[in-house]
C-alpha cells in the first residue's frame, strides 16, 4: 500500500470513529478533576487544516494527559454547520468566514496559512508542455467556469484532440471556494466538473486519469515524508506574469519546501494561498480556550515541520487576545 492511500485510509477510519460524536449533537464534555475523568475536544472541518490539527493534538495530548480529541475531515462547510450547531467544540476552516456565519456566532482563531495547487496526473501526455507554460486565472477559468477549453490541444495551442477530464470538489470545502475566487469566480458553485468528495479522493482521481486535471490544497499534493509531490500527480505551476512561460523565479513547485517558502514571501498568489482558522461558536469552553491558546503560542512550532506557513506574530497576539485572559 502506497503512502498516499495509506493517508486515505487513516482519514477513512478517523471519520468513521467520529461519527458517533458528531451525530450525537454534543461538545466537548467539560473535565471532572474529582473523579479524574478526561475531557474530550471535538473537531470537524476542513482537510486543509486536518493533519496540522492531528499533529497539534497530538503534541497537546502529550503535555495534558486529561485531555483527549476526537478529529474528522468532512470539509470546511461541514466544520461550520457542525461547530454553529453545538455538534463540535470548534471548526476547521480553510475560508473567510461568511457574515450570515459570525451572525450566527461564529468567533474566528487564525492559526496557519497553506495554498490551493493545480494538479494534473504525472502521465499526462502534454506534461512537459503544460509544465513549461503552466496556468493563468484566464486559462483556468476556461476550464472550470465557463468549459471554453475542452482539449488540451485547446489549452496549449496545439493539435491535440484529447479531452481534458475536469474535476471539482462535491464537498462544501475552502479549496473549491478559494481555487473559484483565484479564476474570477464568486463561489464554489461556478466551478464545472466531476465532482469528487474530500481532497483525498480528488488527488485520487487525478492520479488514476492521464487526462484529468483539478485542484488541492498543498498537503494533499505533496508526500507528508519526502515532501515531494504525491507519486502520480505533478503540481502545474502558475505563469505569474502571464507571459506564456514558467521562469526560474516562477517555478518553486519542486517540493513542498519551496513552495511554501513562497507562499511565505508572498510570492504565490492570495488566492489562491490563504489563512486557516480554527471556529468556536461564541467564546469557546475553557477545555477548547486553553487548546486553542496552545495552538496560537507553542503549537506554532509545529506548523512549518507540518508543511505550513506561520503567520505573523501580530495575527497571532490577536487571537490570544481575543481569547481573553486564562
Amino acid at each position: 500500500m502506497t503512502k498516499f492511500l495509506r493517508t486515505i485510509t487513516r482519514i477513512t477510519l478517523v471519520l468513521m470513529v467520529a461519527v458517533p460524536v458528531l451525530l450525537s449533537g454534543c461538545g466537548g464534555d467539560e473535565d471532572d478533576s474529582s473523579s479524574g475523568s478526561k475531557t474530550t475536544i471535538t473537531i470537524s472541518g476542513a482537510f486543509a487544516l486536518y493533519p496540522l490539527v492531528l499533529q497539534w493534538a497530538d503534541q497537546y495530548k502529550a503535555d495534558h494527559s486529561n485531555v483527549q480529541f476526537d478529529i474528522s475531515a468532512g470539509g470546511a462547510g461541514k466544520g461550520m454547520s457542525d461547530v454553529l450547531a453545538g455538534a463540535v467544540d470548534i471548526a476547521m476552516v480553510s475560508r473567510e468566514v461568511r457574515p450570515e456565519e459570525a451572525d450566527q456566532g461564529a468567533v474566528t482563531f487564525a492559526v496557519a496559512k497553506d495554498a490551493v495547487v493545480a494538479t494534473v496526473n504525472a502521465d499526462n501526455p502534454v506534461l512537459d508542455q503544460l509544465l513549461a507554460i503552466g496556468i493563468t486565472p484566464e486559462s483556468g477559468a476556461a476550464i472550470w467556469i465557463s468549459g471554453e477549453v475542452s482539449t488540451w490541444g485547446d489549452l496549449l495551442g496545439e493539435n491535440d484532440e484529447s479531452e481534458i477530464h475536469v474535476y471539482t470538489r462535491s464537498d462544501a470545502c475552502g479549496a473549491a471556494e478559494v481555487w473559484s475566487l483565484y479564476l474570477g469566480g464568486t463561489a464554489q458553485e461556478d466551478l464545472q466538473g466531476i465532482a469528487v468528495q474530500g481532497d483525498p479522493g480528488l488527488a485520487e482521481a487525478v492520479r488514476k486519469d492521464s487526462l484529468g486535471i483539478g485542484f488541492n490544497n498543498l498537503n494533499f499534493a505533496y508526500d507528508p515524508d519526502s515532501g515531494e509531490p504525491v507519486n502520480g500527480i505533478r503540481v502545474v505551476p502558475i505563469d505569474l506574469d502571464g507571459d506564456g512561460t514558467i521562469s526560474d523565479e516562477e517555478n518553486f513547485y519542486a517540493d513542498k519546501t519551496s513552495l511554501t517558502a513562497a507562499i511565505a514571501a508572498g510570492q504565490y498568489p492570495s488566492p489562491p494561498s490563504r489563512s486557516l482558522y480554527l471556529v468556536t461558536k461564541d467564546q469557546p469552553n475553557q477545555a477548547a480556550a486553553d487548546f486553542i491558546r496552545w495552538v496560537l503560542t507553542d503549537g506554532q512550532a509545529y506548523v512549518s515541520e507540518t508543511g505550513y506557513v506561520q503567520l505573523t506574530d501580530d495575527l497571532l497576539q490577536a487571537g490570544v487576545d481575543a481569547l481573553g485572559a486564562e
